[in-house]
């Protein structure tokens, strides 16, 4: 079976032609340095190492840093797109570069001190991957009930607890983390730092076994002890939170793009082997109940992909994304979902087997419905801003 990227591709005319060279650019990256080592990093649950230095080395990973620190100066919507293509080839991939543009760089650009900027943002576009610091055991849908735990120390916090359930934990040399400096204050003691590795008392905990995007890796973090000097402190003390729910917002744009990549790339497969597949005489592709079925996809996946490219164009001129960035998550979470489990399908009984990639399509498309908030969390920030 042969695979094409640019199969039902739909014609983009939301694009400009620098974000199209752009798009092409990550697409042709992704199929000679990510497809090659799909199968192997996923055996081996681990991005590889030389796969993550070719990622700053292609300039993915400070998309939106300015060119000042070492990044490209580009928008939400080049981020977008490049999860979007990464994901067509592996969503394990392409979450390392979504979280770094978007939930690790969206609190830096939003709040750190030109010092700050000076001192973090080249690294994190040319060396040292990040990670967001949110979830813990007791805190996850209910984001704000967090135990981690800062306690004011002469020049700086002394910070104690654990997370949970962080991206890139395993790889990364930077972590945005949230802790609250007072429990009485609610979400109004949560406090933002920044936390370098290695640093006395941090250590990366267990790392966790799962259904899908298996390469990346996602862990525990444990904090016993560790000083935060308070040049760290990233923002306003107490107004963590505020940067916690902006960065959200705006990675549920990457996790719609990542969404929309992975249907994408289970429909691309799923045709090239209805065209090829013989039956009663004849390819799969000529049957009309088939061919129904893939246009029925097709389209809802379009839905979803301008839904993700609006919530992106939104965010890039300044709007409030709340509701449409839970909107683009849902839907295309939602439309990943019935167009990978489609693929399977359509792929018969080599659909479940893992000598095809449907199969791993399919287990990539949940988590899309659970990280960066819950569908039902999607739902409930949606009726807030219908209903306000």
């Amino acid at each position: 079976m042969t695979t094409d990227s640019s199969t039902a591709r739909p014609a983009l005319t939301t694009l400009s032609d620098d974000e199209l060279a752009f798009r092409d650019a990550v697409a042709a990256f992704a199929a000679g340095e990510v497809a090659p080592r799909v199968a192997q990093m996923e055996r081996d649950a681990k991005l590889d190492p030389a796969l993550i230095k070719a990622y700053f080395e292609m300039g993915l990973m400070g998309i939106q840093a300015p060119e000042a620190h070492g990044g490209a100066g580009g928008s939400v919507m080049m981020v977008t797109l490049a999860v979007e293509e990464i994901s067509k080839v592996d969503a394990a991939a392409a979450i390392m570069v979504d979280v770094q543009n978007t939930l690790v760089a969206n609190p830096l650009l939003s709040a750190a001190t030109p010092a700050q900027l000076a001192r973090w943002m080249p690294k994190l576009c040319a060396e040292t991957v990040g990670a967001y610091a949110l979830s813990e055991a007791v805190s996850g849908s209910d984001a704000f009930a967090l135990q981690t735990r800062a306690t004011p120390k002469d020049g700086g916090f002394v910070l104690n607890g654990r997370k949970l359930w962080i991206t890139n934990g395993a790889e990364a040399g930077l972590y945005v983390v949230f802790a609250t400096v007072d429990p009485a204050k609610g979400y109004k003691g949560i406090t933002a730092f920044v936390v370098e590795r290695p640093a006395p008392g941090f250590s990366v905990g267990k790392k966790e076994d799962k259904l899908g995007i298996r390469a990346s890796s996602t862990t525990e973090l444990i904090f016993e002890e560790v000083f935060v000097p308070a040049e760290n402190v990233l923002g306003q003390v107490g107004q963590g939170y505020k940067l916690a729910i902006a960065a959200l917002n705006e990675g549920r744009i990457g996790i719609g793009a990542q969404m929309v990549g992975v249907a994408q790339g289970a429909l691309n497969a799923a045709i090239a082997y209805l065209k090829e597949r013989q039956q009663f005489g004849r390819p799969l592709s000529e049957f009309q109940g088939i061919q129904f079925q893939i246009a029925q996809a097709a389209t809802e996946l379009e839905a979803a992909r301008l839904m993700v490219y609006n919530a992106a164009r939104l965010k890039d001129s300044g709007g409030d994304i709340a509701q449409v960035g839970a909107m683009a998550k849902l839907l295309s979470s939602q439309v990943c979902e019935r167009v990978t489990s489609l693929a399977v399908e359509l792929f018969g009984g080599y659909g479940y087997t893992k000598d095809y990639p449907v199969e791993k399509y399919y287990r990539d498309a949940k988590i899309g419905t659970i990280y960066e908030g819950t569908s039902n969390m999607q739902l409930q920030t949606i009726a807030k801003g219908l209903l306000k």
